[in-house]
């Protein structure tokens, strides 16, 4: 991994290389394409964090996270988390750092923001993310959100 990453918004001069960004094709059943993502973003701007993820000026990934989101979804208010919602790597660029760059980045910001743990999820399988979560010290909580499982990160504990 390169010194040079970066976030960055998703703005006009960007937006064709966020969306342009693919995972492997046999990875395209385990997160959602850019565009999805940037839909759900607009219609949830108050909890919705967005980035391109840049190795100098060259776009390598994507990252959503939720910040203090109503995580059981019934409108109760009674489970608010934040964490990774999406995390897309280019098919070309993974195994560079990319990944554990984006999830520290969010932490990072859930810390900014008061926050104490990094909520994500993912679909279960054995060609799914779940070792490199693992591998971040994220554990399984043992919930289900939908299809996949719910994972936590006490902030403490994330491993650089």
């Amino acid at each position: 991994m390169t010194t040079t990453l970066r976030l960055a918004e998703i703005t006009d001069d960007n937006f064709d290389a966020a969306i342009g960004l693919k995972v492997r094709p046999d990875q395209e059943h385990l997160v959602a394409p850019v565009i999805r993502s940037l839909a759900e973003a607009y219609v949830n701007p108050d909890t919705a964090w967005p980035r391109l993820i840049l190795d100098g000026d060259r776009p390598v990934g994507f990252l959503m996270a939720f910040i203090d989101r109503d995580f059981a979804g019934d409108g109760k208010g009674t489970d608010i988390r934040s964490g990774l919602w999406r995390l897309n790597i280019a098919a070309g660029e993974q195994g560079r750092g990319y990944g554990r760059f984006a999830v520290q980045s969010v932490a990072d910001e859930i810390r900014r923001r008061g926050g104490t743990r990094l909520t994500t999820t993912w679909l279960p399988g054995d060609d799914g993310p779940e070792g490199f979560y693992l591998g971040l010290g994220i554990r399984p909580t043992g919930e289900m959100s939908g299809d996949q499982k719910v994972g936590e990160l006490e902030l403490g504990e994330v491993q650089r």
